[in-house]
């Protein structure tokens, strides 16, 4: 397969069709799964990326560009500093920087390109770094809706890790898929993240783009909490999945507003505009 058929089409002028989205994403999660969580390999990664056409793809389609590399950063569990270049998109400015980006509780973050190795906190394999507070705003819609997909992607990946476990794992006799508790806990975590991606869809604007962080977060978090509770200790050990994914989810919820302040910030912004705009064109 050429692994640069996405941006072939572009070069031709065209956009991408159904077979060549297929293939792009084929490509993307075969580089993302080869790549793992040292800096070496997050360094490739970002290489990778530029090589399969992602600045030319964030250029001329910017929503599908997001859609696919975002989604599959979930999914993977990988990551890369891209979501600098979202924002550089946005703004008008040259990829290949860094941004300063809004974090919950007031902070601003830097994701470092370059650095040895992740800065601590919850997820120590991403490289934030605390800053000073910027003069400037940045534009967050089409980061927000980037981080929105990375939710998804990843608390897909919790649901899909929760289904397997009970459906492998006996209890009583029973497979734990049969009890009615965990089967409910699960079909709320389908719930969530699929009116979550609704929101996603639906996303072209400043309030729309907020509000679809916003549903992502929630969503991703209570994959989080249920699915660890399906997993139950498992879900804690080093040598599973879950706990990655967790720690991700938290993490990215709080990059570029939680999804707990920037309901509250959608709320004052409709009260103080006395109406609520329609998002979505039925």
């Amino acid at each position: 397969m050429n692994a640069r058929t996405a941006k072939n089409a572009k070069d031709a002028g065209t956009a991408m069709d159904d077979s060549e989205r297929e293939l792009l994403e084929e490509a993307l999660r075969k580089t993302m799964t080869t790549a793992g969580p040292g800096d070496g390999d997050r360094r490739t990664l970002d290489s990778a990326l530029a090589d399969l056409g992602w600045p030319e793809m964030l250029a001329e389609e910017p929503a599908t560009a997001v859609r696919a590399v975002f989604r599959l950063l979930g999914e993977t569990g990988a990551h890369a500093p891209v979501l600098n270049d979202v924002l550089l998109h946005e703004a008008g400015r040259p990829l290949g920087d860094t941004v300063p980006m809004p974090y919950a509780g007031g902070l601003w973050v830097s994701w470092e390109r370059d650095a040895v190795t992740g800065l601590g906190g919850v997820d120590p394999d991403l490289p934030l770094r605390v800053l000073p507070a910027p003069g400037a705003p940045v534009a967050l819609a089409l980061g927000r809706q980037a981080l929105g997909w990375w939710l998804l992607g990843t608390g897909h990946a919790m649901l899909a890790l929760a289904r397997r476990h009970v459906l492998d794992r006996h209890q009583f006799g029973r497979p734990l898929a049969s009890f009615q508790a965990l089967r409910h806990k699960l079909a709320e975590t389908l719930v969530a993240l699929e009116g979550a991606e609704a929101t996603l869809v639906g996303a072209d604007g400043d309030l729309s783009s907020l509000l679809a962080k916003a549903a992502t977060g929630r969503a991703a978090l209570i994959a989080a909490r249920h699915c660890q509770q399906a997993l139950g200790g498992t879900g804690f050990t080093a040598e599973h999945e879950l706990h990655r994914h967790v720690k991700r989810a938290l993490v990215l919820d709080g990059l570029l507003g939680s999804a707990r302040e920037l309901t509250r910030e959608a709320g004052l912004a409709i009260a103080s505009r006395g109406t609520a705009p329609r998002l979505i064109q039925l």
